[in-house]
């Protein structure tokens, strides 16, 4: 998943998933192709082309396959006949031979929701009889209802312009995308020819044989070949889009494509968080502040709804969160190694001033006693975000004090959208924020901070709750608090983030557990160290500030100054 975020912020038009036919492709195994689509989609926001082969398949078990697949918001089917299993191919009796059937079969069942790819060889499948019979039966696929066609890997430009050509003169008008390979090392492209039957044209050879065993000059030789072969297609005028062969390597793709100037990072996002492809959730605009950080795992929690909030939240009486039970789910659980986050949270906690320390490590990026940097928390599994770091300096010293911070925003008062650091939205808008503090903290704190919040009235408003549920706050019933909203051009305010009285309620299950799921678990039980962050669990209060007085100065830290010299 990591690599389907680096390589989404170039900003691809889709990426596609294989179909592993030996690897239970359709299950809801967490590697299965079915899963891994799933996931690009709806949880890394990435339009996603499923591959799917006839190979070894029913009808019925296709059918439910493609059933699935629409269930999960997946809308993109690559269709294939696929490889045998075996040395030869095996007569379907239950199902399909060729994908032109499986075409014919998806368009049948689902009519137009999926769009649907077919391969291309520019020099011929393998197996049929010529190249001009090869062409006739892409004509077939295409006929029988696919929108697009992308093609085999080749190693020179002439040869998919003249298999373009070829396309054209035989009927064929849907977009015909060239299939690019960079080559990335000797044995790589050794087994890859030897899948797709390929012959490597000599004068490749004469470079890399002489440099088989250097991978990084291999990799560059394959780079500057694929930018040469992309140049002179994009110069030809007649080709419009690539698609790339990874095999699961971004470094040499994004470097042909920077190359290029085709990598186009744009760090200006449509909403302050991050959105999912899933086709049910496009008109989604408004989510609960709380899930900031953990914007997978709210993906998660709600993928079941029918509708989703457009516009405004409303009266969140009941928003049926999902359970989140499912920890073993590598969507869910930390994308670092056990050990790794044993060096950065401690391999032996000796108190609650040493989690202090952790936090205060996080947000400082100083390493910590043991020369380890913590880049991340149980409930933020990334660096710091850009805006957090306009609050770095405060959020260190109350995180020291024991004010354990895992969601924070400072207060904006009418930011061009095209802000680098707090903008989001299209161009010529203006965002606001209100001055956002979540954290844990003890009790005695929590005392002391009730005392303080009743000075200042309804300019803070607040919620403070317990593992057990014991809540207490000043916030109006049921209401939502927008802290995050913009202006543009043409359009009704957007107010894409809330502090939402109910579904705090669920978020706060979610964040306590994480102290045991993730944290404690990695000590033995009875230890120290677990018994620590049980105490912390089990003790400690989680807590909300909002300032609504945006256009002043940011009145939470001083609210955090006064309840320390209450305290003292």
């Amino acid at each position: 998943m990591g690599r389907f975020d680096r390589m989404g912020a170039g900003g691809p038009l889709f990426i596609d998933v294989t179909w592993h036919p030996a690897g239970d492709p359709g299950s809801d195994k967490e590697t299965s192709s079915m899963m891994m689509a799933s996931t690009a989609l709806n949880y890394c926001g990435l339009e996603t082309v499923l591959h799917m082969t006839c190979c070894d398949q029913t009808k019925e078990t296709i059918t439910a396959h493609l059933h699935k697949a629409k269930r999960l918001g997946l809308k993109n089917i690559m269709a294939l006949r696929g490889d045998p299993i075996g040395e030869e191919w095996l007569e379907e009796v239950d199902g399909f031979n060729y994908a032109t059937d499986l075409v014919k079969h998806i368009r049948s069942e689902f009519e137009d929701y999926f769009d649907i790819c077919v391969a291309g060889y520019p020099k011929g499948h393998p197996e049929a009889e010529s190249y001009v019979d090869d062409l006739k039966h892409l004509k077939e696929k295409v006929s029988a209802g696919a929108d697009f066609v992308i093609t085999q890997l080749f190693f020179r430009s002439g040869t998919f312009l003249k298999f373009l050509k070829d396309c054209q003169a035989v009927g064929i008008t849907c977009p015909v995308v060239p299939g690019i390979f960079p080559i990335q090392g000797y044995h790589s492209l050794r087994q890859l020819v030897k899948l797709s039957k390929l012959e490597v044209p000599q004068e490749i050879k004469d470079v890399i044989e002489p440099i088989k065993d250097n991978d990084a000059a291999i990799r560059n030789y394959g780079i500057e070949l694929a930018v040469t072969m992309c140049r002179e297609l994009l110069d030809s005028g007649l080709v419009h889009g690539l698609h790339f062969y990874t095999l699961n390597r971004e470094v040499a793709t994004v470097e042909v494509l920077r190359r290029l100037g085709l990598w186009k990072e744009d760090p200006r996002r449509p909403l302050p968080w991050a959105i999912s492809a899933n086709p049910k959730r496009r008109v989604e605009d408004v989510r609960p502040i709380f899930w900031a950080s953990r914007p997978k795992s709210y993906i998660y929690r709600t993928q079941e709804w029918d509708e989703f909030p457009n516009g405004r939240w409303g009266n969140s009486s009941s928003p049926a969160f999902g359970e989140l039970k499912d920890y073993y789910l590598f969507y869910l659980k930390s994308k670092s190694p056990r050990e790794e986050l044993l060096k950065m949270w401690g391999e032996e906690l000796t108190s609650e001033q040493s989690v202090f320390e952790v936090f205060r490590c996080y947000i400082s990026g100083e390493p910590n006693r043991n020369g380890q940097k913590v880049t991340c928390l149980p409930w933020n599994d990334d660096p710091l975000a850009p805006e957090t770091n306009l609050l770095k300096e405060e959020l260190a010293k109350v995180n020291k004090r024991g004010i354990l911070t895992i969601n924070s925003q400072p207060n904006i008062n009418g930011k061009p959208s095209t802000d680098p650091i707090v903008g989001w939205g299209p161009s010529g808008g203006y965002v606001f924020q209100k001055a956002y503090l979540e954290f844990f903290t003890s009790s005695e704190i929590v005392t002391a901070l009730q005392t303080v919040l009743k000075k200042y009235g309804q300019r803070v408003n607040y919620h403070i709750v317990n593992v057990k549920g014991e809540n207490i706050t000043n916030a109006h019933d049921l209401q939502p608090n927008a802290v995050t909203w913009g202006i543009f051009s043409g359009r009704e305010i957007v107010q894409p983030t809330v502090v939402d009285p109910v579904s705090f309620m669920y978020w706060k299950d979610e964040a306590f557990a994480l102290w045991i799921e993730q944290w404690a678990k990695l000590y033995e039980e009875e230890s120290p160290s677990r018994m620590i962050v049980q105490y912390i669990h089990d003790n400690y209060y989680l807590v909300n500030l909002v300032d609504n007085d945006f256009p002043l100065d940011n009145c939470l830290w001083q609210v955090v100054e006064d309840t320390f010299e209450l305290l003292n």
